[in-house]
């Protein structure tokens, strides 16, 4: 079982490859591969895309690796390999981003990325630091996982999904934003669960055994 971390210079990997080695190894899910191989990624039986940064900036640094985004959307669209996506690895599975300019994301989960916009001016953004969580849908991810526990955000902007049911948590600031999505054999969070303790934890592990 070989579960590949896609690196594409959207940040640094490191904690998100030791929280995912750990579980993996204390759940017996095999090995972790951080890699920008458009091969490996083929061989794949699970595919994490992290992102931190600007979502234009993202898009088109994963599209400037030859043959790597065709390779992921073929394994995950085509094959059906589970998927997650985390922080701008989230958010560009959406139809748009409209950050800076409107760019074109996966859309495997119909929505839109848009500025958070509080009317309360004392809310900061970007929204940064720990929130609860708000389970929406019930998921095999979030077994375990409970309105109230804890997630660590950064970012300033959100994810308009078009289908409510697609949404499976959220948190309040300055209004619902979107925490987790899913549909089908992908996920994403918002938030780094990496950087999450237990609760990230949880659904790092939940996922590397998920059988969609």
């Amino acid at each position: 079982m070989l579960t590949v971390l896609v690196d594409y210079d959207s940040g640094n990997l490191h904690s998100a490859e030791k929280a995912f080695q750990r579980m993996a190894d204390e759940a017996g899910a095999g090995d972790i591969l951080v890699t920008s191989r458009p091969e490996d990624v083929a061989r794949a039986d699970r595919i994490v895309l992290p992102g931190d940064g600007a979502f234009p900036a993202c898009r088109h640094a994963l599209g400037s690796y030859g043959g790597l985004f065709e390779a992921i959307e073929e394994a995950v669209t085509h094959k059906a390999r589970p998927f997650m996506g985390i922080c701008v690895g989230m958010q560009m599975m959406a139809t748009w981003g409209r950050e800076y300019s409107d760019t074109r994301g996966f859309d495997w989960v119909p929505g839109e990325v848009v500025k958070i916009s509080p009317a309360d001016p004392a809310l900061k953004v970007p929204h940064m630091g720990w929130n609860d969580l708000v389970i929406d849908q019930p998921h095999p991810v979030l077994a375990g996982v409970a309105t109230g526990d804890h997630a660590y955000f950064v970012h300033s902007y959100q994810f308009r999904v078009a289908d409510p049911a697609q949404r499976l948590a959220h948190c309040d600031y300055a209004g619902d934003i979107t925490a987790i999505i899913g549909r089908e054999n992908m996920v994403g969070t918002q938030f780094h669960p990496e950087k999450s303790q237990v609760t990230g934890l949880r659904i790092i592990a939940n996922f590397l055994q998920w059988r969609p």
